[in-house]
């Protein structure tokens, strides 16, 4: 497997929100990794695939909820966020996709 395609493993897609809008103007991007993911290699997939400097990461897990459909039990999968904070000067357009 190539370096590029282990990149786009870690990072799965920008989260497109109101308070991710609102960390955009904080120079920040918000994307949903890989559980397995880590804050050096977010940091590292980000800088490969836009070519930006990225100053910190910080990550969250979200745990899936319990959903009940036609009868039966069910969980949604657990979610990792990664909050991308940007050097002055860089910036990325999450509109265009990856």
């Amino acid at each position: 497997m190539s370096a590029k395609a282990n990149h786009y493993d870690v990072i799965r897609k920008p989260i497109i929100t109101e308070k991710a809008t609102m960390a955009s103007e904080a120079n920040a991007v918000v994307f949903e990794v890989a559980i397995e993911s880590n804050k050096p290699m977010i940091k590292e997939a980000v800088e490969a695939l836009f070519g930006v400097k990225v100053k910190a990461v910080n990550t969250t897990i979200t745990k899936g909820k319990v959903k009940r459909f036609r009868g039966q039990m069910g969980k949604r999968k657990d979610v990792k966020k990664a909050y991308v904070t940007l050097e002055e000067g860089n910036t990325i357009d999450v509109s265009t996709g990856l």
